[in-house]
């Protein structure tokens, strides 16, 4: 019993409206036609009925007389023995039948009586009539369907009498289609007007849908959010009215929740950068007096000189990360970065021979565009994001591992630098969030091994502050790091 049940829903999900206002609109006029169908049979019988039992009361005043003048009646209007029409409808029709069989049958036409002919089948419609005095529906082949009284003769004999039903079909089908009529217009104009007081009564929930839809489309992740403001009219004693009430209450959680998330992001990137502002100067302090100790002429122990060069090389990699940490913070503030046409070929050259000594070990491959690519930005910058990502390359591949470096147009408007190498790939659980801020390959790896973990969180900040953006595809042996940044020709106004 489930597959057909489920077949009929999937059916009628098929052709119901989908949108409230369709449905609403359709269950009224559907509402108005089964009302309107019920009124049409009832008015329909009600009238059938009460034509029948007018014939049936004038079958029943006519008696037999008719039928009983035709049992010595002739055939001619001025015989002295004519059968009685006198005060007979038109189209009355009488027979007489005698134990069981049709003697006589005749039909009233002008103020005179024809005979009718009749068939076997029509004689034994005739004969199955009851005689019990009341009103039955009979159809002849010569004259169609007639409603029948049957009394009992005089002389033993059984005499019918009958009047057409076509006066009363052709009244009965003239209210049909009045009915018909008048229920269609009525259909038309409720359905039309049904649907313009639905969609005035079900405007405020449109305007609760606009609301919500432009909440969906705001950027929640990050950021300053500016939420849409409330849906107006929120009566509560109707339901629309709650629905808008409601979404305005979660409104103001949200906007509560975002503002405070907001005010905790705007604490981190204030603490971040007066602590990286701060700690540049002692970390210069202890690394400039590791130096200057390593640089004592007389004897050191070696203990006392393996310290310091430690000390040197931890201050180095905590200066490293303190200027990171600095440089993201201001990006996160939006401190605007210089705009000058730089030369992305020669920018590219320069950090892949860097790479190439630092990595003597992989194989690499340059591949650049004949004409020089030139885009608009801040060349410090750009020059972190490439060499961020040669040593991203270098750094998380084995010895042998083929790097392929390509600079090329993409388009008119855009440049893209890739990275790509052979090597082992990005684990994929890491690939959704390899360019957040301290993200590793190994979780458990210790802080002291490796690089600071900000290196691909840089690339995509810079990036996006160039208008671009950077992506990662990876799998085993196929590993490609892309940069799209914006290819503008002309410098704006530094100011």
């Amino acid at each position: 019993m489930t597959r057909p049940r489920t077949r009929l829903t999937g059916w009628l999900s098929g052709w119901l409206p989908r949108t409230l206002r369709a449905r609403l609109t359709a269950g009224l006029v559907v509402l108005l036609a089964v009302a309107s169908l019920a009124v049409g049979l009832t008015t329909v019988f009600a009238l059938e009925g009460f034509l029948v039992r007018r014939v049936d009361q004038q079958l029943t005043a006519a008696g037999g007389r008719f039928p009983a003048s035709l049992e010595h009646g002739e055939r001619r209007p001025d015989a002295d023995n004519a059968p009685d029409t006198r005060g007979q409808s038109d189209r009355t029709f009488g027979a007489r039948l005698l134990r069981g069989t049709t003697t006589d049958a005749a039909v009233v036409h002008d103020q005179t009586d024809a005979a009718v002919p009749l068939t076997g089948a029509d004689r034994r419609v005739l004969a199955e009539v009851p005689v019990n005095g009341g009103g039955h529906d009979v159809r002849l082949s010569a004259l169609g369907g007639y409603r029948v009284v049957a009394v009992r003769g005089d002389d033993g004999d059984v005499l019918i009498t009958g009047l057409p039903l076509r006066p009363v079909e052709e009244t009965v089908h003239r209210l049909e289609i009045v009915e018909a009529m008048v229920f269609g217009s009525a259909l038309l104009v409720t359905g039309v007007a049904g649907a313009l007081w639905v969609r005035l009564s079900l405007r405020p929930l449109r305007r609760v849908t606009t609301t919500a839809a432009g909440v969906a489309e705001l950027p929640l992740a990050s950021g300053e959010v500016a939420m849409p403001p409330p849906v107006p009219d929120t009566d509560p004693r109707t339901e629309v009215g709650q629905v808008g009430t409601a979404l305005n209450r979660m409104l103001g959680h949200v906007g509560d929740a975002l503002a405070r998330r907001q005010a905790s992001e705007e604490r981190l990137r204030h603490f971040a950068a007066d602590a990286s502002h701060e700690l540049r100067t002692p970390v210069a302090s202890v690394r400039g007096h590791a130096e200057l100790a390593l640089r004592h002429p007389g004897p050191v122990p070696e203990e006392v000189w393996h310290a310091l060069d430690r000390i040197q090389a931890e201050s180095e990699r905590m200066s490293t990360l303190v200027d990171d940490l600095l440089l993201l913070a201001r990006l996160d503030a939006g401190r605007p970065l210089a705009r000058r046409p730089v030369d992305l070929t020669r920018l590219v050259l320069d950090a892949t021979g860097d790479a190439r000594a630092a990595g003597p070990g992989h194989r690499w491959r340059l591949e650049l565009a004949e004409e020089p690519v030139t885009v608009l930005g801040d060349e410090h910058r750009l020059q972190q994001v490439v060499g961020n990502l040669l040593a991203n390359a270098r750094t998380h591949t084995p010895a042998g591992t083929r790097i392929t470096v390509r600079l090329a147009p993409a388009g008119e408007d855009w440049v893209e630098f890739s990275v790509a190498d052979d090597g082992p790939g990005v684990p994929e659980s890491l690939q959704d969030e390899v360019f957040e801020r301290f993200a590793r390959a190994d979780p458990g790896r210790a802080r002291t091994a490796g690089g600071t973990g900000l290196g691909l969180a840089i690339v995509r900040a810079v990036t996006a502050a160039h208008g671009g953006t950077v992506t990662l595809t990876s799998r085993p042996g196929a590993t490609v790091f892309r940069a799209r940044l914006p290819r503008r020709t002309t410098a704006p106004d530094p100011g």
